[in-house]
């Protein structure tokens, strides 16, 4: 009897492990079919070479956003329930796509540092784990303009840690581990004060009485942030070239021709043979012309791009032509007419346009006072699962061959979800807040005063008539400003800086200055980038750009130090002798090229060779080509 017991049990037993194994291999053959990875990049760190030590977000070493979003992300469950705008928020996916795990945000704009980190682990992480073949049921939202420092990641994985690993089931043999990171409560919310959430206003001349700074604000704990002190335009001009030869974008995930054919287009600008007919380019303003000018061929001669017509006006599909804006909104009009590179065969299409405005998007749903970007990014959120359940294109490389081009100041932390993987064209091109170089470009920030000729008013005065040394006018906002006009307001004659200039119809004195001065001052605003950066080479002024940590536009190609002077915050107070000291000579060239490379920077109805769309248009293309991966 006790034997016929025994034999049953083995039965039983022997069922009930083929069972499990069945069940473990349909399992995995779901997750090798099914799941689509992202990118899964291991974590370093760059030491510059300068007085201090810097920490850079390069292609070996991504950003924190994407660490934060490509990885196993957890935030401490006490902070939650003790903070209420940190509540976590039970979100699915209606297209039953698999959403990205452990997303984490919060409503203000945190900072984070080496104290906020932790690896431990609770039970509520344990409960999550099973969830993961499904769209998690906790997103936690980071709803301000936080960062974040490769040091203040842990990379030690606990023993819980490796139990939710069976949940990928077969992550990609070059996969990073997960990361786990837990946020300080006291640390998450930041401040609700934060420049960035002031009332928006034009950043030139607009009517207010001038001001006279003779203090400079303090500097408050939520200013201090703990984040790589400066990246030269040498140093990221070097990470540029570095991410080149080592980023890659996610693998797609099924073969497509185009794939081939950015290879191919790599192939030829990488060997491009010197050329000394290049036409129009004057080759001092780039890093390699030939390169340059063989990469501008292919793109002409290959490059189709396909423009989704989802989406609803005004967010959508509605261009903003004038204002500081103006960048995101021609850029939308001129594509989506575009006889040229436009396709509407998807299946032959290198790159996707997402038509958004993020001016359009602030303007229409941002909730005055709110201090939070959760809608707006919901709307995007919920946009591409709108095209990733309607079309194919999305799934297959998870938005790497996807681009925007959007100018608001808070783009970069609108789009750092579902979006991050595109390639981001940003006027807000910020070493420190997420900017990901080699994939994402810097957007020239354009201010368009006439929609009909936006070109009116183009040139300046001869040298000759340029007595003024330097020139700057404008609102006082963030903390670069008053420093300039603290040292500079009425210090010394030839150093006309101003607050807001008494106004002028069409900005007329402020237009005057510009073509009159030979360098026009360009400090950072609450963020890094300026419309008066564009403005001065409109006018012919060389551009004295003081905005550390600040990416120019079009560094793929460009050699800014050719045509243009980099002045650090803190050499502020030696503005003067640092203009003085470079030659006449070197002026003289500075100011010829700025001449020269004038024809990149400048709007046409009907776009012409070489011109700001085409450039845009082309540091997109190009970074495909470099970030490009076949099956």
């Amino acid at each position: 009897m006790g034997q016929d017991i025994f034999s049953l049990f083995q039965l039983q037993r022997k069922k009930l492990l083929c069972l499990i194994a069945i069940t473990f291999a349909l399992i995995l053959a779901f997750q090798y079919f099914e799941l689509p990875y992202g990118n899964f990049l291991p974590v370093q760190t760059s030491n510059s070479n300068s007085s201090s030590t810097s920490s850079f977000h390069v292609a070996d070493s991504p950003s924190a956003s994407e660490i934060l979003y490509n990885n196993v992300t957890l935030l401490n469950q006490t902070n939650l329930e003790e903070n209420p705008i940190e509540k976590v928020n039970d979100t699915t996916s209606t297209t039953g796509l698999v959403s990205e795990p452990g997303r984490v945000e919060s409503d203000g704009p945190g900072r984070y540092d080496n104290n906020t980190i932790g690896v431990n682990l609770t039970r509520e992480v344990q409960a999550i784990a099973p969830t993961y073949l499904t769209p998690p049921p906790t997103t936690l939202e980071y709803d301000g303009p936080g960062h974040y420092d490769n040091n203040t990641i842990g990379m030690n994985l606990t023993r819980e840690v490796q139990a939710i690993a069976p949940t990928y089931l077969t992550p990609p043999p070059t996969a990073s581990p997960p990361i786990i990171v837990l946020l300080n409560d006291s640390e998450v919310t930041g401040s609700m004060n934060d420049e960035r959430f002031k009332p928006l206003k034009d950043d030139v001349n607009v009517i207010e009485s001038n001001s006279t700074i003779t203090t400079v604000p303090k500097e408050t704990k939520d200013s201090v942030v703990k984040v790589p002190e400066v990246t030269t335009i040498s140093e990221m001009q070097k990470l540029l070239f570095q991410n080149y030869a080592s980023y890659r974008s996610m693998r797609p995930r099924w073969s497509s021709t185009v794939d081939q054919e950015l290879l191919q287009a790599r192939s030829e600008i990488e060997n491009a043979p010197v050329v000394t007919d290049v036409g129009n380019l004057h080759a001092p303003l780039y890093h390699n012309v030939s390169m340059f000018k063989r990469s501008y061929e292919l793109m002409e001669k290959t490059l189709k791009v396909y423009v989704y017509r989802e989406g609803a006006k005004p967010i959508m599909h509605l261009p903003y032509l004038l204002g500081i804006y103006a960048s995101e909104g021609w850029f939308m009009r001129l594509m989506e007419v575009d006889k040229q590179f436009v396709t509407k065969d998807a299946k032959k299409a290198h790159l996707f346009y997402i038509p958004f405005s993020s001016r359009m998007l602030e303007e229409t749903l941002y909730v005055a006072n709110s201090h939070t970007f959760r809608n707006l990014r919901q709307y995007l959120n919920n946009y591409v699962d709108t095209i990733a359940a309607k079309h194919s294109f999305w799934n297959r490389t998870g938005g790497a061959d996807h681009f925007f081009v959007a100018c608001h100041d808070w783009a970069p932390m609108e789009t750092d979800q579902r979006m991050a993987n595109c390639l981001r064209s940003l006027c807000n091109a910020d070493v420190k807040e997420g900017f990901v170089f080699g994939k994402d470009t810097s957007l020239p920030e354009t201010y368009v005063r006439n929609a009909q000729n936006p070109t009116r008013g183009l040139g300046g005065k001869r040298i000759s008539s340029r007595k003024t040394l330097a020139f700057y006018a404008g609102g006082i906002h963030g903390y670069v400003r008053p420093i300039l006009l603290q040292h500079w307001e009425n210090k010394d004659p030839d150093m006309k800086i101003f607050g807001i200039l008494p106004h002028s119809k069409g900005n007329r004195n402020y237009i005057q200055y510009m073509k009159s001065s030979k360098y026009c001052i360009c400090p950072k605003g609450y963020e890094v980038n300026s419309p008066r950066v564009v403005e001065a080479i409109v006018y012919e002024c060389v551009p004295v750009i003081i905005s550390d940590n600040f990416v120019p536009p079009f560094l793929e190609v460009l050699n800014w130090e050719s045509f243009a002077v980099f002045v650090l915050e803190k050499d502020i107070p030696n503005l003067k002798s640092i203009l003085l000291s470079i030659p006449r000579k070197r002026y003289l060239q500075m100011q010829m090229r700025v001449r020269k490379v004038q024809q990149h920077f400048l709007w046409h109805r009907s776009p012409v060779k070489y011109d700001i769309f085409h450039m845009i248009l082309h540091s997109i293309w190009y970074n495909r080509v470099f970030t490009a991966r076949t099956r």
